[in-house]
């Protein structure tokens, strides 16, 4: 079967869903329907804000749903009826139950951006930034009942010159080349001459979901050699949310950007607490 007659539903929802669509979308490889999730309060109005991939389903003409429970017969009597040759997940957020991923002839496949078994769970994007990890890829699994305990089909392991990446950055990378993973072995997983192989349960390491007190920094201004790097990972890993962030004088100082230069975190970038962003020299000279 020709790739770009492949008939799919895609569920996803955040940024990473939407760079690995747009590359779908390179390839003339377009979905028939998305499964998103329902909009959220977001902001100090709490605004009901639609995902990212909702706006993407929008601006290129498909379909799209939003339900808010999975487990729901309207909703698995519809993707039945549509006949799809498999379906395909990329940071949908929810746990898709057996009565959906069951649903295609060619199974539920997901595009995981590390090399499984290593960092399952809800964070490994920042988990690799944060552990500082070296052995990074990404691989196509086909949905089991456990959290990405799956067999695999396909890994790529990736190479990156300018180590450590920012969440953003990395999270581009890992999901454009799980997409172009996904393109060059969709024609033979829908043949059905590809077996994937059992993930080896000791060598599973997992990751948590990420909370806001995460991101609060052990630093030192008068001594900016300690904890230099773990540092510097923690503001990579957890750019936009939650943050990387130290407190001077009861104010919350979020670091936007830095380096390591001769051993030394050089902080260049903050956005003190109540104003905008800034160079960390001006800050300095302000509170001087």
């Amino acid at each position: 079967m020709e790739k770009e007659k492949i008939k799919f539903v895609f569920f996803g929802s955040s940024d990473f869903s939407v760079h690995a669509l747009n590359e779908l979308k390179i390839h003339n490889i377009l979905p028939n329907l998305i499964i998103t999730t329902p909009d959220k309060p977001k902001g100090r109005k709490l605004t009901l804000t639609p995902t990212p991939v909702k706006i993407w389903a929008k601006e290129n003409n498909v379909e799209v749903m939003e339900p808010v429970s999975l487990k729901n017969s309207d909703l698995v009597s519809n993707l039945v009826s549509r006949k799809s040759d498999l379906f395909l997940v990329a940071s949908y957020g929810k746990i898709i139950p057996p009565e959906i991923f069951k649903i295609p002839e060619h199974k539920t496949l997901n595009l995981h951006p590390s090399l499984l078994p290593k960092y399952r769970g809800a964070s490994p994007v920042q988990s690799q930034i944060l552990n500082n990890e070296k052995n990074i890829g990404v691989s196509i699994m086909q949905i089991d009942e456990g959290m990405d305990t799956g067999p695999v089909v396909v890994q790529k392991k990736s190479n990156f010159n300018n180590w450590p990446l920012g969440r953003k950055e990395l999270e581009k990378e890992l999901a454009v080349e799980g997409a172009r993973l996904l393109i060059y072995v969709l024609p033979e997983w829908i043949q059905g001459v590809i077996e994937p192989i059992m993930q080896n349960e000791r060598e599973a390491t997992y990751c948590n979901k990420i909370e806001k007190k995460d991101g609060e920094l052990d630093i030192d201004l008068n001594d900016l050699e300690k904890n230099a790097l773990e540092n510097l990972l923690k503001i990579k890993a957890f750019e936009e949310w939650p943050t990387a962030y130290f407190f001077l004088k009861n104010k919350r100082i979020i670091i936007t950007d830095a380096e390591i230069q001769n051993n030394k975190l050089e902080i260049l970038r903050v956005k003190p607490e109540g104003k905008s962003e800034m160079l960390f020299v001006d800050f300095l000279r302000g509170i001087k």
